[in-house]
């Protein structure tokens, strides 16, 4: 529990945070963007299922994008999941690093 407390503050402290809460605003609007406009995903359920899939780059197959909208919006949520993978444990790592050096050079 005490490293959970300790993330949440380094990601309020970071900033990093604000792109999580954006990312999972964004993930939720595009799952119900292509529950609505994709034939093929008759739930919200499979609609988040799709999502995670395309988020996550694995692509799974089971559930597919057919049409031009619905395709648009996996590629907007495959490059926001890219960026955020890249973006957030690299502003935890340059945090962890500026409070190690700060306090090394403090002893």
């Amino acid at each position: 529990m005490k490293k959970t407390r300790l993330i949440k503050i380094i990601l309020k402290r970071t900033g990093a945070l604000k792109f999580l809460t954006t990312y999972i605003i964004i993930f939720a609007g595009v799952s119900i963007g292509v529950w609505i406009v994709e034939p093929n995903i008759k739930t919200p359920i499979d609609s988040v299922w799709y999502c995670f899939s395309v988020a996550t780059t694995i692509g799974f197959g089971d559930i597919t994008a057919v049409t031009i909208l619905g395709r648009a919006m996996s590629i907007f949520l495959s490059i926001c999941s890219i960026l955020i993978i890249a973006v957030v444990p690299g502003i935890i790592t340059s945090y962890y690093i500026a409070v190690s050096y700060t306090h090394l050079r403090a002893h």
